[in-house]
């Protein structure tokens, strides 16, 4: 893989797991322009890439996760200006979403507005007990702009989202765990063991069946897409695939499947 250097996020590849660092510390990981672009380009590098099998997405330091996007970036913003900042929000989280390997968030402090919104677009969410969560733009006579108020609604039910979207409360993690917002918190020293637990256990999986289950759990969110067809045609297709008879033939002869994403 290709070393590429960025201007606001660190990357590094380990044991088939790419690493993406928000670089921002002293703005406490804020998500301007540049560092949505760099995370998006990130992200799309690997897409096709077979040494990959997961991502985990963290933010530098202790403070933050990533304590929202840069206000002072686009508080002079006309409306067309905000409306595509919103459009290319939406993208890039989208590519997040949409990738074909697992991406984790681990979420070592404050993700609030839309770094609240980031975590939210990644497959699954670890978080460290003192991570706060919250979508508080209304204190700024605006409203989440990276689909904040659909995967809010999404992880968490109509009524509690609608809460914390019009109060802009902030919460804490353990709330965060029982409303659904996270899989799992720990202590901030095992937060990036716990997400490396979690992709060693996934990485041994079939790759094609992995980022099938993605896109067929995705497809149930979509409106333009019938999920259940989605889910039979993909099943279908497996048939003919070198890991399905990998997979059967290990499991038949007892022993562990050597999948190779064919």
């Amino acid at each position: 893989m290709t070393e590429t250097t960025y201007q606001t996020i660190l990357t590094e590849e380990k044991e088939h797991i790419f690493y993406i660092t928000i670089n921002r510390e002293d703005k406490l990981n804020a998500l301007n322009i540049q560092t949505l672009a760099d995370i998006k380009n990130a992200i799309l590098s690997i897409y096709e890439n077979p040494k990959i099998k997961g991502v985990i997405l963290t933010g530098k330091g202790t403070k933050a996760f990533a304590a929202g996007a840069d206000i002072a970036e686009f508080a002079n913003f006309t409306v067309e200006e905000g409306t595509r900042m919103s459009q290319d929000g939406h993208a890039v989280l989208r590519a997040i979403e949409h990738c074909p390997k697992p991406v984790i968030a681990a979420i070592n402090g404050f993700a609030l507005g839309g770094g609240n919104e980031l975590a939210m677009s990644c497959h699954i969410r670890v978080c460290a007990e003192k991570a706060k969560f919250g979508q508080p733009e209304v204190n700024l006579g605006i409203i989440p702009g990276y689909a904040g108020t659909q995967r809010l609604t999404q992880l968490i039910g109509k009524g509690r989202a609608l809460e914390l979207l019009m109060t802009g409360d902030i919460i804490d993690a353990n709330t965060a765990l029982q409303l659904g917002l996270v899989n799992h918190v720990v202590p901030a020293e095992q937060l990036i063991s716990k997400c490396e637990e979690i992709l060693n256990k996934i990485k041994n999986k079939a790759p094609l069946a992995i980022a099938s289950v993605i896109e067929c759990v995705n497809a149930f969110y979509e409106k333009r897409m019938d999920g259940n067809t989605l889910e039979v045609n993909e099943f279908g297709n497996f048939f003919g695939s070198e890991d399905f008879i990998e997979g059967t033939s290990a499991f038949l002869e007892k022993r562990q499947a050597n999948f190779i994403g064919k």
